[in-house]
């Protein structure tokens, strides 16, 4: 696919068409890391880890282990 690339304020931008966002798994917002690499340029999507809960909390030691954080006095309906 040829596209161009266009003024951006003081830099420049590419436009992405939908269908190559949607199977890279990118949308507005995504983080990308571009670099040029053998005379390319190259933008590949940042993929964040996904963390489980039971996972996290396996790793909790007794030397990682804070004390529990005083907030002040529930405010509304919030007491528990």
């Amino acid at each position: 696919m040829v596209t161009k690339i266009a003024s951006w304020g003081n830099s420049l931008g590419l436009r992405i068409p939908k269908s190559f966002a949607k199977e890279a798994g990118i949308r507005e917002g995504s983080a990308v890391d571009i670099s040029f690499e053998e005379g390319r340029l190259v933008i590949r999507p940042i993929r964040a880890p996904r963390y489980e809960l039971k996972d996290l909390l396996a790793r909790i030691r007794k030397n990682n282990l804070h004390e529990e954080i005083p907030t002040g006095d529930p405010v509304g309906r919030e007491a528990w």
